[in-house]
C-alpha cells in the first residue's frame, strides 16, 4: 500500500535516536518489499528483533498436490472437511488444509475455535477471506478485528496471530501468494492513490490499532514460520525468541496489514454481462482475486444476465461460494461453503437452464471469491477429501456409470 500511516511514537528524523523515558535506545527495524526498492515500514522495537534462542523444524499439515489429470472440472464442499464440533480443537494457522496449488499461490481452508500460535509467512503475502465468524488478528503493527466478509491482507514476513472470537466457527478461505499482493493496478495513480474508477477506495480499508505491547520478561515465545526450502519447496520452522514479538512502540510507513470488507465494493454494471475483470479486487504475480456481490444485473433489453459460456484458455477458475443465491450454478448440488474448480483446456459456463431463467431478471443475490490462475492449479489434500465425485458430469446428466440420480 502507499497508503502512509503512523502509530506509536517514532522519532522526528527516520535512522535516528529513538529513546524511552529512562533513556533506553529503541531498536529500529526496516521491514521493506524488493529490496529497499519499494513500500516498506520502519517499527520501534523495545527489544532486538533479530534475538533468538532455539530453532526446530515445524512439520506442516500435507502440502503434497497432485496433477488435475485426466482433466475435468470440481466441486469441493469444503464444510465437510471440519465436520461438527471438530472446529472447536483446531486453530487458524496449523490446522489449514491445503485445497489447490501451484509455484504462484496455494489455497486453503480452515475452521477454527482456539487462538493460532504467533505466526510469520516468510514465503509471501497473505490474503484470507473471513466466510463466517469473528475474531481479532494481532500483529507486531497492532490489531485488527475481523468478521464476516473481511479480506486480511497480511504482508509476508509479518508476526501475528488470529484470535476467534464467538461461539460459532472462524472460517478462513486462505489465499497464499508466492508473491505480493495489492490492489489492482489499474485502480491506482502512478503514485499509489485510488483513482475515481475503482470499485473502492482508502477510506475502506482497515488499518491496525496500536501499538499493542505485551509485557515484558514472558519468558520465551515460539514463533511458527512458513519459509521457502530447496528452492520452491514450502518448509515449516518453530523459532524460538526471548522476549515477546509483540514490543513495538510505534511504526511509520506504507507497508502493514489491513482489512477491507466485501460489503463495501461498489459493483461495476453494465447494459450487458460484464467479464470478470470488472470484478477484480486484489492481484499478486500469476493470479487475480475478483468478487461477485450482490448487484443490479444486465438492463440491456435483450441481455441474458448470467455469463455465457467460455473458455479459460490462459487461466484456471476458482470460485469459492460464501453467501446469497449463485443463480448460475443452481442444480449442481453448490451451496455455501462450495468451491468449484473451471481449469483451462475446459469450456465452462452455467449449469442446463439457467441461461433461459435468468432472462429479465433486475439483480442477483450472490457472493462469491474468485481466484485466476495462469498457471494450471493441482488438487491438495482438502480439495481430495472434499470432493463431491459428479459435478463434472452435471452439465450432460451422465458420468463414465451412467445417468446422475
Amino acid at each position: 500500500m502507499a497508503h502512509y500511516r503512523s502509530v506509536g511514537t517514532v522519532p522526528p528524523k527516520r535512522h535516528t535516536q529513538h529513546r524511552s523515558g529512562d533513556g533506553s535506545l529503541y531498536f529500529e527495524e526496516l521491514m521493506g518489499e524488493e529490496g529497499f526498492s519499494s513500500d516498506s515500514s520502519l517499527l520501534y522495537h523495545r527489544h532486538l528483533p533479530s534475538a533468538l534462542t532455539d530453532s526446530r523444524v515445524w512439520v506442516l499439515p500435507e502440502q503434497k498436490t497432485e496433477a488435475n489429470h485426466p482433466l475435468k472440472p470440481y466441486h469441493f464442499r469444503l464444510h465437510e472437511l471440519f465436520p461438527g464440533e471438530s472446529w472447536r480443537q483446531c486453530d487458524p494457522v496449523r490446522d489449514r488444509r491445503l485445497l489447490l496449488g501451484n509455484a504462484d499461490v496455494r489455497i486453503s481452508y480452515v475452521a477454527a475455535g482456539v487462538p493460532s500460535p504467533l505466526y510469520r509467512n516468510a514465503v509471501g503475502d497473505e490474503c484470507v477471506y473471513v466466510e463466517s465468524g469473528g475474531g481479532v488478528v494481532e500483529t507486531v503493527f497492532g490489531s485488527l478485528e475481523v468478521g464476516r466478509g473481511d479480506y486480511v491482507i497480511l504482508p509476508r514476513a509479518t508476526t501475528h496471530r488470529w484470535l476467534p472470537t464467538g461461539d460459532e466457527p472462524l472460517r478462513l478461505y486462505a489465499i497464499e501468494a508466492n508473491s505480493h499482493v495489492a490492489p489492482a493496478r489499474r485502480y491506482l495513480s502512478r503514485y499509489g492513490q485510488f483513482l475515481e474508477h475503482s470499485p473502492y477506495c482508502e477510506r475502506d480499508l482497515r488499518g491496525p490499532v496500536g501499538p499493542l505491547l505485551a509485557e515484558d520478561g514472558l519468558g520465551d515465545v515460539e514463533v511458527y514460520v512458513k519459509h521457502r526450502v530447496n528452492g520452491s519447496a514450502v518448509g515449516g520452522t518453530v523459532m524460538t525468541v526471548p522476549e515477546h514479538p509483540f514490543d513495538v512502540v510505534g511504526w511509520d510507513g506504507c507497508l502493514y496489514p489491513y482489512a477491507f470488507n466485501v460489503r463495501d465494493f461498489e459493483p461495476i454494471t453494465g447494459r450487458v454481462h460484464q467479464p470478470p475483470p470488472a470484478h477484480q479486487v486484489f492481484e499478486g504475480n500469476g493470479f487475480v482475486v475478483c468478487n461477485f456481490v450482490p448487484r443490479k444485473v444486465d438492463y440491456h433489453p435483450l441481455s441474458i444476465p448470467v455469463p455465457y459460456y467460455h473458455s479459460n484458455v490462459d487461466s484456471d477458475e476458482v470460485m469459492f461460494y460464501c453467501g446469497g443465491d449463485y443463480e448460475a450454478r443452481r442444480g449442481s448440488g453448490i451451496g455455501q461453503g462450495s468451491v468449484s474448480l473451471h481449469p483451462g483446456g475446459h469450456t465452462h459456463g452455467p449449469q442446463p437452464g439457467a441461461y433461459e431463467r435468468s432472462i429479465g431478471a433486475e439483480f442477483f443475490d450472490e457472493l462469491a471469491v474468485m481466484v485466476d490462475t495462469f498457471r494450471p492449479l493441482e488438487l491438495g489434500e482438502g480439495a481430495r477429501a472434499s470432493d463431491d465425485g459428479r459435478y463434472a458430469w452435471t452439465w450432460s446428466g451422465r458420468g463414465p456409470e451412467g445417468p446422475l440420480t
